[in-house]
């Protein structure tokens, strides 16, 4: 603990918020695109000690609440119709499909199980016969996780698993920036760029973003004195006519990312086109089976048709992945939708907004 305590120290955090107040002189929006920012900020009070000129929005950087509603229906099919066994990590059983979630499918007597690595499933695939049930991993996350589930496809062809599969629903950041960008009034003027995915890919994929659009990004970490730090970044870039990729993460990050990483995504995934929830299709923003681990694609694999998924239309989650919205703008928040009866995923996930401020802001 004593190496995070250093990121947590609340002299050198006030100091960097007197920077930040002794910056700033008009009203910036800035957006962190992680949902562990995103808790990190609202947990300890950072967007109460900013100077009122500085508004946090938050955006799509909850890959469990940006998976769209019809890949949710698609696995419940996987899991109730065709009977496979249903691998996937413990925050997609709650999010909300068009007619129940993985866990009600699971108490209908469907074969869900949670997992904590894409490896758990293959070592279960490994144990099946000829005759038991395939067992499919649904695989969501950011570039973060894909390395690990590209491990896994690569694994399972080594050894010709026939048991195995996978229900591809990974995103890559770059595209969603792009496409929150290219409108004619982007809901922000900066950008906090996630750690975690940066250190994986690199920064270079947000050069031209920051170019073409004209928005300083910096690439931050989770602990409050790299936020702060990263905000502070945002604004010297904003005050002072700037429009740069700035790594204010570097004992983490390298601008190349991590080249084993990458490789191993680039030798199983192309980029293909992916439906995020609030934004839609977004071309090149999802990874999708190359066509050398074809066999391993749970779509083609059983024939699932495209779902366009039925919201809850109490539920604001996709405003709020776009910074359109806050959590508490939702007059649904703390009531009708609150973590044990989620109407929508940004309730349910850990990285949620509306998770985030149900447990640290809501009102007593």
């Amino acid at each position: 603990m004593k190496h995070v305590d250093a990121w947590r120290d609340p002299a050198l955090a006030r100091r960097i918020v007197g920077r930040i107040e002794a910056t700033v002189t008009r009203p910036w929006r800035i957006m962190e695109v992680c949902g562990g920012q995103t808790h990190a900020l609202v947990r300890f009070g950072i967007d109460q000690l900013l100077p009122d000129a500085i508004t946090l929005l938050h955006g799509p950087g909850c890959p469990v609440c940006v998976t769209p509603t019809g890949t949710l229906d698609q696995a419940r099919a996987l899991a109730l119709a065709h009977g496979v066994t249903l691998c996937t990590f413990g925050d997609m059983l709650r999010v909300p499909a068009s007619d129940g979630t993985l866990a009600d499918a699971k108490a209908l007597g469907a074969d869900v199980r949670v997992v904590y690595s894409p490896l758990d499933a293959l070592a279960l695939a490994r144990e099946r016969g000829a005759d038991d049930p395939p067992v499919v991993f649904l695989a969501v996350g950011f570039e973060t996780t894909a390395p690990g589930v590209a491990l896994a496809v690569r694994q399972a062809a080594a050894e010709g698993l026939a048991s195995f599969a996978v229900l591809a629903a990974h995103v890559r950041v770059p595209p969603a920036l792009e496409a929150l960008l290219a409108v004619d009034e982007p809901a922000m003027d900066g950008l906090l760029a996630a750690g975690h995915v940066c250190a994986v890919m690199g920064t270079a994929e947000y050069l031209p973003i920051a170019a073409r659009h004209r928005v300083p990004i910096v690439v931050t970490g989770f602990e409050p004195v790299d936020l702060l730090d990263g905000l502070l970044g945002v604004v010297e870039q904003l005050e002072t006519g700037r429009h740069e990729v700035e790594n204010r993460y570097r004992r983490v990050v390298r601008d190349e990312g991590t080249r084993a990483a990458r490789e191993a995504i680039e030798s199983v995934f192309a980029p293909v086109a992916r439906d995020w929830r609030g934004m839609g299709p977004i071309p090149g923003s999802g990874l999708g089976l190359r066509p050398a681990f074809a066999r391993y694609d749970a779509r083609a694999r059983f024939g699932l048709a495209a779902a366009d998924g039925r919201d809850d239309p109490a539920c604001v989650a996709g405003q709020v992945l776009v910074g359109r919205a806050k959590p508490m703008d939702c007059a649904a928040f703390g009531t009708r939708c609150t973590p044990d009866h989620p109407l929508g995923a940004t309730m349910v996930s850990s990285e949620g907004a509306c998770a985030a401020y149900f447990r640290y802001r809501r009102p007593a």
